[in-house]
């Protein structure tokens, strides 16, 4: 019963840091599952299958709220796919560490860009969106996704605000539907291979998708500044994450 709880807390846990900022939080759920004695490879497959549970969650939410743009989504996704391909064949050319660093500073630049923009459309309507950028946030979330074994979504989120010009509770919305197909096919893929733990996913599901639901109702309650500064917060202690 206790081993029940704790799974339910830390799924709710991760399901509302999800849903509020729209990212997968495979950069807390890998780590975790390797603590519990999963194989990394059973781990990562294992991540993505609760990604698929708490952004299905998160993006019902956020539909109901009307703060998804469907055709940025798509066309963000049609690009990620085949970039994330070919980031996973560049992996043998190039070194892990050089790459954690280079993705160190690109969320650290990210963070500074996030800090110091400001809100140029209202909360409630979209408008001027950059189309013409989003393919170049595919193509960066999908190349960093095969590259280094995350969901993209941590990047989705800041390239929307500030290459697509997308208020910040439109680009947390959009990318938690992009991220559900993303993670759906990446799930569907280890679970064909056999990495994906059934019985683990099953075990944190219930807090994953009750978090994920309560994280996505939460931002539209929270001014969009103080969401900037709490996700380039988050930016950054990832980026220390992965050089130390």
């Amino acid at each position: 019963m206790i081993d029940y709880l704790i799974n339910f807390i830390i799924g709710l846990s991760i399901g509302i840091i999800a849903g509020l900022f729209g990212i997968g939080g495979g950069f807390l759920i890998v780590p975790l599952l390797t603590l519990k004695g999963l194989p990394i490879h059973d781990a990562i497959g294992t991540s993505l299958t609760c990604i698929v549970m708490s952004s299905f969650a998160s993006s019902y939410t956020h539909l109901k709220h009307g703060r998804v743009l469907f055709k940025v989504a798509a066309l963000k996704e049609a690009f990620s796919i085949p970039a994330a391909l070919l980031g996973a064949y560049l992996t043998i050319f190039l070194g892990k560490n050089i790459l954690k660093s280079l993705f160190a500073l690109l969320l650290i630049y990210l963070s500074y860009t996030m800090l110091t923009s400001r809100e140029q459309l209202p909360q409630s309507e979209a408008k001027e969106i950059n189309y013409r950028n989003v393919p170049l946030v595919g193509i960066i979330a999908g190349l960093s996704s095969g590259l280094l074994g995350i969901s993209g979504g941590i990047l989705n989120v800041p390239l929307f605000n500030s290459l697509v010009q997308i208020p910040i509770s439109y680009a947390i919305g959009t990318s938690s539907v992009a991220l559900f197909f993303t993670a759906l096919a990446g799930s569907l893929m280890h679970y064909h291979i056999g990495q994906v733990r059934v019985d683990v996913a099953i075990l944190l599901a219930p807090g994953l998708i009750m978090g994920g639901y309560l994280g996505a109702k939460l931002v539209h309650n929270i001014h969009p500044e103080k969401l900037k500064r709490a996700f380039a917060a988050i930016l950054v202690l990832i980026a220390l994450k992965m050089v130390l």
